[in-house]
């Protein structure tokens, strides 16, 4: 048997994926992709979750890639999708990489701005789910801690 010609890098939705990892365990490196979404789009492309990514052929990867940008209308279940009900359209859809990103940035700017509990405890840098605060969440204490307690020893 002749071995397969492998790619080191394969390229899905912006993102370069490691061509050594197994095609399901490559596109979790896509922000906004997890474990369960990525099983869907390697069934939903047809593609053998085990296979190796650096072993897809194009016309595998590009599958890939356009059920990875709309997974949706490929038929994925809506509670797979990480933005149900957009705020401004109402619609489930499903983000990845730069545009999560902003998006996130933008409910957190409006959560701010109109000054709702959630937003106040954005500004104010703590947790916004009911979790303790006696010992943690306590930001850059640690560091400057250890940095007077090494010049305090002289080192």
């Amino acid at each position: 048997m002749a071995d397969k010609e492998i790619k080191y890098i394969v390229r899905v939705a912006n993102t370069d994926l490691d061509g050594f990892k197994p095609a399901s365990i490559a596109l979790t490196k896509i922000k906004g992709v997890g474990r369960m979404l990525s099983n869907f789009i390697c069934q939903a492309a047809g593609v053998d979750r085990d296979k190796k990514a650096g072993e897809l052929s194009d016309g595998e990867v590009g599958k890939l890639s356009d059920i990875t940008q709309d997974p949706k209308r490929a038929g994925a279940p809506s509670w797979l999708l990480n933005r149900r009900k957009d705020y401004e359209t109402g619609e489930d859809v499903h983000l990845i990489t730069a545009e999560l990103k902003f998006v996130t940035d933008n409910d957190i700017k409006r959560l701010k701005k109109i000054k709702s509990y959630r937003g106040m405890r954005h500004q104010a840098r703590l947790p916004l789910r009911g979790q303790r605060t006696a010992s943690n969440f306590r930001h850059n204490k640690t560091k400057k801690a250890m940095q007077a307690k090494a010049k305090r020893k002289g080192k």
